[in-house]
């Protein structure tokens, strides 16, 4: 295997960037960067610590972020599995970067920049949804927004018909796999609908 070893080998290898690439990139929330971001209900969250890395999926039925102001954005900490790799990171090392979409949209924006995690009471009530809030909210100062070039989502045809189909393994049959039939498999599918209702928020 021939490894790419020293960053000037890299850059002569892919040249520089053009124009657009530089270009773009803002160090806080510009009218048509908030206008984007404030419509996405959905990002992928990737930190780094002392165990590794993670990047964790972030949803939400509104904007998935709230700004507090243009360089400043809070993002509730929803119900999960209770992990909590994304937030064990961000206090360990508060790099995050973040990956907003759209559905039908081919671009992506993208935040670089510092986090902390926090529990206000007052911040966290402030997401109320159904009488319950969010334990915690995750507050990243903005370093970088730009966009991402589209031609993954094109490659990909991502908004395209589904692909699902029935071959794709269930979360109960995956679980089964990494048990050996303990946990998981066609029960822990039948249930999982009614119990995530039940725990959204």
């Amino acid at each position: 295997m021939q490894w790419v070893e020293d960053i000037s080998e890299l850059e002569a290898l892919y040249g520089a960037p053009g124009i657009a690439s530089t270009a773009k990139v803002a160090d806080h929330l510009t009218p048509l960067y908030r206008k984007w971001i404030m419509q996405s209900r959905f990002c992928v969250v990737s930190t780094v610590g002392p165990e590794g890395t993670d990047g964790s999926p972030r949803g939400d039925d509104g904007p998935v972020v709230r700004e507090l102001d243009p360089k400043t954005l809070a993002m509730p900490d929803w119900r999960g599995n209770n992990r909590m790799d994304t937030l064990r990171n961000i206090v360990a090392d508060g790099r995050v970067s973040l990956m907003f979409m759209i559905p039908g949209s081919n671009n992506v924006v993208r935040v670089n920049g510092q986090a902390r995690v926090t529990t206000a009471p007052d911040l966290c009530e402030s997401f109320e949804v159904k009488g319950a809030h969010p334990r915690s909210v995750i507050v990243i100062r903005i370093a970088e927004v730009y966009t991402q070039c589209a031609r993954a989502l094109m490659r990909s045809a991502l908004w395209a018909d589904s692909h699902v189909g029935d071959s794709l393994p269930t979360a109960g049959e995956l679980l089964a796999e990494q048990t050996d039939g303990e946990e998981g498999g066609e029960p822990y599918d039948a249930a999982w609908g009614a119990r995530a209702a039940k725990t959204m928020w």
